[in-house]
């Protein structure tokens, strides 16, 4: 019945599905304990007793095999099965309010950014993919696997294939890339190996943990996904940046469904003056100074 409903669900997830984020839950905390269990006589303590052990230590986690598990119990009761659909709903309330807090990816305050920009001199994949990475405000895994082609001129094409799944998003995402952005591409060239712009030692391209880990030897309790909340802070401290322009630097969606199909801008060339002027600021060219974000890009650059 997991199998079944995974299966209803491929179309709508990113992939088909193939990464293995969805079933993933289920197969790991749930199947081993209630796969050979018949659908229809799964009571809330089954689930209470699968998924207490994780409960508050991975609360994530096991609030995603709930909700796996929820889908597949639905799934059962549209086959017309006596399934209670309810039980998840009724474990959740047997399991009660879990005690895991949930702890923020730590970053460098924005303030900082430049004197760690600073740091990263050497022309190696690490400081190049880090430096990538801080002046495009991406994930890391759009960086890590950065293609020749999907450069066009003075913008990023990222294929939507390797932007993180979002509802509502099946195009590729476009971005602007700075002055100091195009520089880091260019000195990447060289390193480049089956097209990838930031190749790893042996093969394939450069893994999430050796950004991570570069981090790490410095003693830093940040991490590379923390510039992001870096880059956004410093969109509502130091510029005027509208929110929906920030919000979508980030390639996060903004707005309803709605709204989203009337507005179907992605503010590329607002945002191209958005990221020359993060650019200036990490590399020290620009003081800290709020600039409207309407301002024309020549006016950004003296």
């Amino acid at each position: 019945m997991a199998e079944a409903a995974f299966a209803a669900r491929q179309a709508e997830l990113k992939e088909d599905g193939r990464a293995g984020l969805w079933f993933s839950p289920l197969e790991l905390h749930v199947l081993p304990k209630l796969g050979q269990v018949p659908i229809e006589e799964i009571d809330q303590r089954d689930i209470r007793d699968a998924l207490s052990p994780l409960w508050h230590t991975k609360a994530e986690t096991a609030r995603k095999a709930l909700n796996r598990l929820g889908i597949v119990m639905k799934h059962g009761a549209a086959l017309g099965l006596d399934v209670d659909i309810q039980a998840t709903d009724k474990a959740k309330a047997l399991l009660g309010k879990s005690r895991h807090n949930a702890t923020h990816i730590a970053a460098v305050p924005w303030q900082e950014v430049p004197d760690f920009y600073e740091g990263l001199k050497a022309p190696t994949v690490t400081h190049l993919a880090l430096r990538m990475l801080i002046l495009t405000a991406l994930r890391s895994k759009p960086i890590r696997f950065c293609r020749h082609e999907q450069i066009v001129g003075d913008t990023w094409i990222v294929p939507a294939a390797i932007m993180k799944s979002q509802k509502g998003r099946e195009a590729d995402f476009r971005v602007p890339l700075s002055t100091e952005a195009l520089a880091v591409i260019e000195a990447a060239r060289p390193h480049a190996r089956d097209g990838y712009l930031f190749p790893s030692v042996r093969k394939g391209v450069i893994s999430d943990a050796t950004m991570s880990r570069y981090m790490e030897r410095l003693g830093m309790a940040a991490r590379p996904h923390g510039f992001r909340s870096s880059f956004r802070t410093w969109c509502a401290e130091a510029t005027d940046t509208p929110r929906d322009i920030a919000e979508t630097a980030l390639a996060h969606t903004v707005g309803n469904a709605v709204e989203r199909a009337y507005r179907r801008s992605d503010f590329l060339e607002k945002r191209r003056i958005l990221m020359e002027r993060w650019g200036r600021f990490v590399t020290k060219q620009d003081s800290v100074t709020v600039l409207p974000i309407h301002a024309r890009l020549d006016e950004v650059s003296k």
